[in-house]
């Protein structure tokens, strides 16, 4: 949608979207930048987090431990007080506009009328272009803003590649905080859990490029920049983790088993 105007009141757009937009989610074009506008869904349920923190459990892995999305005006609560909060530290994150409880307006991240891309998606593309060193290049890129993030004494939400959206300038900027990890959980073990997600939507991309050995030198040299606290968890959380070493590394049992495979290669020295 293109609107034309010559002075924006962002809380008023917002208002009028949030009332008549057809989808939760979606982009405006207001004069000369593009906005999105996000509205409350519908409150989740409680029941997957239950079996979650049973697995947990079960497996004695405390960084499974589910963190609640509860949906609604709650999740539209969490992520603006994070994107607000994160930016104050320091973090690249989208700009918020406006916000009211049902929803909330925030700045596009890439030119108006142009797609920003994933950072998950710049590495594929690499990939099938046969540069590995883009590849490599690239996921560093990624794990020097989760140690930015980390360093500034918080942590994100879902720390995969997808939620790592470059912008026109080739910065990282990160997305989607409807959860707050830190809410639940011990800093460290946020640390550990960003860490470990990071390594699951990312380590597939360097095992195909060959850039695999390389990069575990690098991820030893990243962790041993964390607290003593996060080295012993994430250390801890790998070797209960060792079954992952019999999964194959073949895509006979799909995809995201050789995902699970690919970060074990990577997090093992």
């Amino acid at each position: 949608m293109t609107t034309n105007v010559s002075a924006i009141d962002y809380s008023a757009f917002l208002r009028q979207q949030l009332a008549t937009q057809p989808h939760n989610v979606m982009s405006h074009v207001l004069g000369n930048e593009q906005i999105w506008i996000k509205r409350a869904g519908a409150p989740h349920g409680t029941g997957r987090y239950r079996a979650m923190a049973m697995l947990a459990g079960l497996l004695r892995l405390p960084v499974l431990r589910p963190v609640p999305n509860p949906g609604g005006p709650a999740a539209i609560a969490t992520e603006v007080r994070r994107l607000r909060d994160l930016a104050a530290r320091g973090v690249r994150v989208p700009e918020v506009l406006a916000a009211q409880e049902n929803g909330f307006a925030m700045r596009h991240l890439g030119r108006v009328g142009e797609e920003a891309h994933s950072l998950g998606n710049a590495i594929e593309r690499t990939l099938r272009a046969h540069d590995p060193a883009a590849v490599l290049s690239l996921w560093q890129q990624g794990l020097d803003a989760l140690a930015h993030v980390h360093h500034q004494g918080t942590c994100l939400s879902q720390a995969f590649a997808r939620n790592m959206v470059r912008d026109p300038s080739g910065a990282v900027v990160c997305i989607d905080f409807e959860d707050d990890p830190a809410a639940v959980l011990p800093l460290p073990l946020c640390h550990v859990r960003d860490a470990l997600c990071y390594a699951h939507s990312t380590a597939i991309f360097l095992h195909q490029s060959g850039r695999l050995p390389e990069a575990r030198e690098r991820w030893a040299a990243w962790v041993a920049q964390g607290d003593e606290e996060m080295q012993a968890l994430l250390a801890t959380s790998i070797r209960r983790m060792g079954w992952m070493r019999h999964l194959p590394a073949s895509r006979r049992l799909g995809r995201d088993l050789q995902r699970v495979r690919a970060a074990y290669d990577l997090l093992v020295p």
